[in-house]
């Protein structure tokens, strides 16, 4: 009677052979990845690409030489420089007075009841997306030159005077009205880092509401309130609806933006991109800074949740 090996009785049962270890890390990288390549090709036709083109003709000459003199020209045109110092200044403006309206709403919400605090989240969602051409109208609607609550006043015989949506303390106003409620609801979650259990022990060891918040409070939840500034700060330097709706292309109001800068540039002067594509990239590196810088806070402030 012949025995019969192993291999053999394996291969009468029908038992199929082991996959290779490659063929089976490659199956199971397709089977994960092959749902979210429709994702990937959008981000790269829509973000990447678009991005990579920009930095590419930033640094692009007339005659498609590689150059570094469209970067020099527009840091060294008065006009460029005045827009991306009021841009820098606008949105470092917006996201102080935002933080320092916000983080005390934040907290009072933070230790409201649960009722009172959905009620409030909805209103601040409400204004954090209500934003672009309409908020403008609103605006103009509302403290314009003839708006519903300038004409209140007026005939009250108050001297009201709003200032107008194409200045600098308009574009503030306007800004602050999206901007607070966007970083209350940014910064509210990182609230609850604070435990009352601290404050009862800077009692039991006498210290002061002052001492505590300048030793405990102000170093804990500051991570937090310095990530909403930066989230503020790259959201108010990049609007280009709301801006041009208040102060149109800038030139006619004296009020000059980058991004309203790029716009006018594509509009009226097409033979001039290359400026366009450095200040848009320059938006970009602001972007990337701050939201590194972003994430580098958050890591420092989510320590005190472990």
């Amino acid at each position: 009677m012949t025995s019969l090996s192993p291999t053999h009785v394996t291969t009468e049962v029908g038992v199929p052979p082991r996959p290779r270890p490659g063929a089976a890390t490659l199956r199971t990288i397709v089977g994960d990845w092959l749902p979210a390549v429709p994702l990937l090709a959008l981000v790269a036709t829509m973000l990447l690409a678009p991005a990579l083109l920009l930095v590419v003709g930033s640094f692009t000459g007339t005659q498609g030489e590689l150059t570094l003199d469209n970067w020099v020209k527009v840091i060294n045109r008065r006009g460029d420089q005045t827009a991306i110092v009021t841009s820098i200044t606008l949105a470092a403006t917006v996201a102080t007075l935002a933080a320092l309206i916000g983080a005390p709403i934040a907290w009072l919400l933070s230790r409201m009841r649960s009722v009172g605090r959905l009620a409030w989240l909805a209103l601040l969602t409400v204004a954090g997306n209500f934003g672009g051409i309409g908020l403008g109208f609103a605006y103009f609607s509302t403290l314009g030159g003839v708006g519903m609550v300038t004409l209140a006043l007026q005939s009250l015989g108050l001297p009201f005077d709003p200032p107008r949506g194409a200045s600098f303390n308009g574009l503030v106003l306007v800004f602050l009205y999206t901007n607070v409620p966007l970083y209350v609801l940014l910064v509210l979650p990182g609230m609850g880092a604070l435990r009352d259990d601290w404050w009862e022990a800077a009692q039991v060891a006498s210290a002061t509401r002052a001492q505590f918040w300048r030793r405990v409070g102000i170093p804990v939840l500051l991570p937090f309130l310095a990530a909403g500034w930066l989230l503020v700060f790259t959201w108010s330097i990049g609007v280009y609806g709301l801006a041009y709706a208040l102060a149109g292309a800038g030139a006619a109001s004296g009020v000059q933006l980058m991004t309203l800068r790029i716009g006018s540039i594509l509009q009226s002067d097409i033979t001039e991109t290359w400026r366009a594509n450095v200040l848009a990239v320059m938006l970009m590196l602001y972007a990337v800074v701050s939201l590194l810088a972003y994430r580098a806070m958050l890591r420092r402030g989510l320590r005190w949740w472990r």
